[in-house]
C-alpha cells in the first residue's frame, strides 16, 4: 500500500496537471477570438515651450505639448479572459544624424490609460466614488465591449516631449501612433501586432499624418514707441 505522503503527492500532481491543462486551454481560446481594432488619430495643436517640463527639473529646456483627437474602437480586444487593456499614444520621429533618415528611432509617450474589464473593476486605481459607479455600471456583465470605444476631442497630453539635448524645436516628420497591451487573466501579455496572425489583425489606422514641431516663438517687444510731438521733429509750438 502507498503511504499517506505518496497519496498526497499523487493527488497534488494530478491537481496541478489539471490546472495547467485548463489554463492552457483558456489562454489558447484567445487566439480563436478575432481582434480587429481600428482608430483615427489626428493632431490638433502643437506648441514648443522653453522652461521646466517637470517640477523636479533643475534647468530650463525645450519641451513640446501636443493636443490630439482620438476615435478608436478596441472592443474586439475584450473577451471573457481579458483583465485589463493598457492604451497609449506615442510620438515618433527620425534622427536627422542617422544614415537612415526615415527610420523612426525616437519615441516618447504623450498619453496613456488603463481600461479594466468588469471582472477587474475592483483593481481600478480611481477614487472610491468613481469605482463604485464603474462597478455599478457593469453589474451582471462578464464582458463590456463598450469600454473599448474611445472618443477623445482635443485631448491634452499627460506627458511632454523632451530631448537629452534639451532641444526639440524644428523637429521634422513627427507622427503619433496608437499602441495597446492586452493583459489577460491567464496567458501571455500581447502587444500591438506588427503582422497579422490568424484572426488577429493589425490596427486599422491609428497613425497620424506627419507634422513638424514648430520653433519657439520670439518674445514680442513690449516697449511702446515714443509718440512724436506735435509740430514735427523740431519741437512744439512757440510761446509768445
Amino acid at each position: 500500500m502507498h503511504s499517506t505522503i505518496n497519496r498526497a503527492q499523487n493527488v497534488f500532481g494530478f491537481f496541478t496537471t489539471v490546472c495547467f491543462v485548463v489554463a492552457a486551454i483558456i489562454a489558447a481560446s484567445d487566439y480563436a477570438s478575432p481582434r480587429t481594432p481600428k482608430a483615427t488619430l489626428t493632431v490638433k495643436d502643437v506648441q514648443v515651450v522653453r522652461g521646466r517640463p517637470h517640477y523636479y527639473s533643475t534647468k530650463k529646456e525645450e519641451y513640446a505639448n501636443i493636443r490630439f483627437s482620438l476615435s478608436a474602437d478596441l472592443s474586439t480586444l475584450f473577451t471573457w479572459n481579458t483583465k485589463q487593456l493598457f492604451v497609449w499614444v506615442s510620438a515618433s520621429w527620425p534622427d536627422p544624424n542617422a544614415e537612415n533618415k526615415t527610420a523612426l528611432v525616437n519615441e516618447a509617450v504623450i498619453w496613456d490609460s488603463i481600461i479594466t474589464s468588469p471582472s477587474a473593476d475592483h483593481l481600478s486605481n480611481i477614487g472610491p466614488a468613481a469605482k463604485k459607479k464603474l462597478i455599478r455600471s457593469a453589474k451582471g456583465k462578464s464582458v463590456d465591449p463598450s469600454r473599448g470605444k474611445l472618443e477623445l476631442k482635443n485631448q491634452k497630453p499627460k506627458y511632454q516631449i523632451t530631448s537629452p539635448k534639451g532641444i526639440v524645436a524644428n523637429t521634422e516628420n513627427v507622427v503619433l501612433k496608437l499602441h495597446y497591451n492586452v493583459q489577460p487573466w491567464v496567458g501571455p501579455l500581447t502587444w500591438t501586432p506588427q503582422i497579422e496572425f490568424l484572426k488577429w489583425k493589425k490596427v486599422k489606422g491609428g497613425v497620424s499624418k506627419a507634422f513638424n514641431l514648430p520653433a519657439i516663438k520670439a518674445k514680442e517687444d513690449k516697449k511702446k514707441a515714443t509718440p512724436k510731438a506735435n509740430g514735427g521733429a523740431t519741437g512744439g509750438k512757440k510761446v509768445a
